[in-house]
């Protein structure tokens, strides 16, 4: 089975920015495991750390039951990562991208091309595997990086945000495609998008300034929050004074409110009556996200007045 364990992961650079503060969760078997978070949350670093390209300050991590920073490239045998600058190289094709990538792995040639073939078949890329890279779509080029991560036999996969930056027809198919390697794969993947993380993934983790706020299935994310539904009111902003409701400023900047069941009906026929526009559901991931994040800040600052 597949496993990755972190113990009190922290990272802090030569200038004293602290990337990771003391980061620890657990993952077993095969599935998706989203971290998100806004730019600088610690997210890049933490990946880049469980695919020992880079080694912690403090704490631990094991892959498979190996310590990391013990046995770095015992673990590197069975792990492979597409960083967030990955590119297909222009001028190769994607059989050549894979060759290429396995033979860096010590692969012999002739058993590379074996390899390679059959990674992009996997990926139904037959009929690109002898154009150039440069031909291609952005999704085909992502998914030549997957089939060559994939080639490599690991099991268990890194992707650093591997869907920014392509059009929504290129990330739904990219999607299709994750949602079907995870019955095969422990997938690890950073991501900004929330809606990403909601649809892949089995389980998220949620980071803000180096720290892990929460770590858990999406259902249980719901369950912890008190607050169930969310109200999102549109081209305004209606101040509230409820012990059992919040307001936080959503993604695309109309005011969100997430409170009970009761407080939501209570809270609708206000709005109504105001003739005010919205909408009322059930909390998503993006609600826990701002919540949990706009939290973690108020803490932070409240600390800082505090020293």
């Amino acid at each position: 089975m597949q496993s990755i364990v972190c113990r009190g992961l922290s990272k802090t650079y030569s200038k004293g920015s602290k990337a990771l503060d003391s980061v620890s969760f657990k993952f077993e078997g095969n599935g998706i495991l989203a971290i998100i978070g806004r730019n600088g949350a610690g997210k890049t670093t933490l990946i880049r750390i469980l695919a020992t390209e880079l080694m912690p300050t403090k704490g631990t991590a094991l892959i498979n039951g190996i310590d990391l920073i013990k046995e770095p490239k015992k673990i590197r045998e069975f792990i492979a990562i597409v960083p967030q600058e990955a590119k297909a190289v222009h001028w190769l094709t994607p059989k050549q991208t894979v060759v290429s990538y396995l033979m860096y792995r010590g692969i012999g040639f002739s058993q590379a091309k074996i390899k390679a073939e059959e990674s992009l078949k996997k990926l139904a890329l037959e009929k690109q595997i002898n154009k150039l890279n440069r031909l291609l779509s952005g999704g085909t080029k992502r998914k030549v990086l997957v089939a060559t991560v994939l080639s490599s036999g690991a099991k268990i996969i890194f992707l650093d945000e591997p869907t920014t930056g392509l059009d929504p027809i290129s990330r739904s198919d990219l999607w299709k495609l994750l949602n079907t390697l995870k019955k095969e794969y422990l997938i690890v993947l950073t991501t900004h998008y929330l809606e990403e993380a909601e649809r892949l993934a089995d389980k998220i983790g949620i980071m803000e300034q180096g720290k892990l706020l929460a770590f858990d299935t999406l259902n249980e994310l719901r369950k912890k929050l008190k607050y169930k539904y969310s109200i999102k009111i549109i081209g305004t902003e209606i101040k509230i004074n409820y012990k059992d409701a919040v307001s936080i400023n959503g993604i695309d900047g109309n005011q969100q409110i997430l409170t009970n069941e009761n407080r939501s009906s209570q809270i609708s026929q206000m709005l109504i009556k105001k003739g005010v526009k919205f909408s009322t559901n059930m909390i998503t991931l993006e609600d826990i996200f701002y919540y949990l994040v706009k939290k973690s800040i108020i803490e932070e600052n409240e600390d800082n007045d505090e020293s």
